[in-house]
């Protein structure tokens, strides 16, 4: 498994930013290099962001044409809030990541309103005047997982729409996307793939009360014509909210993505979670049964960083993340820095 990376330090970070695997590294170096020495071929990149598109979909049990690509989740995020009608009520979580959260409060001039509640009772908050509630299946802030199914099942009573943001999910926690009106995810932590790419399904249901604020001629129903058309077409499939490909990513993406499937996702959920439990128990902390997990050790992150271990803090905690590229040993010398 390890064959596939090479890093200079433990890397238990991946909630801010994954590794690429070698696949994905070799194939972005490749990407630079054509670009740099003017050889290289858009119809290439193309392929790339197309072979992206059907992975990422295949990754979430979602029909390929349901996908779109944009440049992050807050952009996605943006054209779903902007197609909101006036007036509407959103419900969110409590501390949610702002990315998730910030796209519906920029429309307050709109009368739309947004209403929060604690995660393990959102389901509790969801009322029929509800017209969407937006939450990440992963909190990023500590890993916690949040009660999807009851989430769905309240939304489903009262006809609201359900929004996702994946960032923190997919890549190691099985999703079925099309269980959702909209998952969005950007690519470049769990994906392992460069920032500036993300990627999201949108529901036919949803996408007929969609605007494509966005578009450009990748939007179009025939984009190779649509360079300089008097007239716009909308794709009828996703596509219609696509950006511009970002060509570099989708590049590097592909392969990632293709590592992923490849190992399978209920495999590196079982991993992810079984290296990061183990470092809870070492702690003397229950299972979480999430790849994310935090401490409250005084000075852990720098005791972290001296045994040549990254993570990061969030929160007021420090935050470590366990992906397909760790092994027990990481999680052991983890712990033993922080129980010496």
């Amino acid at each position: 498994m390890n064959r596939l990376w090479n890093t200079d330090t433990t890397w238990l970070n991946t909630a801010q930013y994954g590794i690429p695997p070698t696949t994905a590294h070799h194939a972005l170096t490749q990407a630079t290099h054509d670009w740099h020495t003017a050889t290289g071929d858009p119809h290439h990149w193309n392929q790339a962001t197309e072979t992206t598109r059907t992975h990422f979909a295949e990754l979430l049990h979602a029909p390929t044409d349901d996908i779109t690509l944009g440049a992050s989740t807050a952009q996605l995020v943006g054209t779903i809030a902007a197609s909101l009608p006036d007036g509407a009520h959103v419900l969110l979580p409590q501390g949610e990541f702002t990315s998730t959260t910030f796209p519906f409060h920029a429309h307050a001039d709109r009368g739309i309103t947004v209403h929060t509640a604690p995660l393990h009772a959102l389901a509790d908050h969801i009322t029929p005047t509800t017209h969407l509630v937006a939450y990440s299946p992963v909190q990023s802030n500590n890993g916690t997982l949040a009660p999807t199914d009851d989430i769905l099942t309240a939304a489903r009573t009262h006809h609201t729409l359900v929004l996702a943001d994946a960032t923190q999910a997919a890549g190691w926690l099985p999703l079925d996307a099309t269980r959702f009106d909209a998952l969005v995810c950007s690519a470049y932590k769990w994906l392992m793939a460069p920032r500036g790419l993300a990627l999201a399904y949108l529901s036919p249901h949803l996408r007929t009360r969609l605007r494509p604020t966005n578009a450009g001629p990748m939007a179009d129903a025939h984009p190779a014509t649509a360079f300089y058309r008097d007239h716009f077409t909308p794709s009828p499939t996703a596509r219609a909210f696509d950006l511009s490909p970002n060509w570099l990513a989708a590049t590097a993406a592909a392969p990632a993505l293709r590592t992923l499937l490849d190992h399978g996702i209920d495999h590196i959920h079982t991993h992810n979670t079984r290296l990061a439990d183990r470092f809870r128990a070492h702690l003397g902390q229950p299972p979480a049964h999430s790849a994310i997990t935090t401490v409250d050790h005084p000075g852990a992150l720098a005791t972290l960083h001296d045994a040549g271990i990254i993570a990061t803090e969030r929160d007021g905690h420090t935050r470590l993340a366990f992906h397909l590229y760790n092994t027990d040993n990481d999680a052991d010398r983890a712990a033993k820095a922080l129980t010496r």
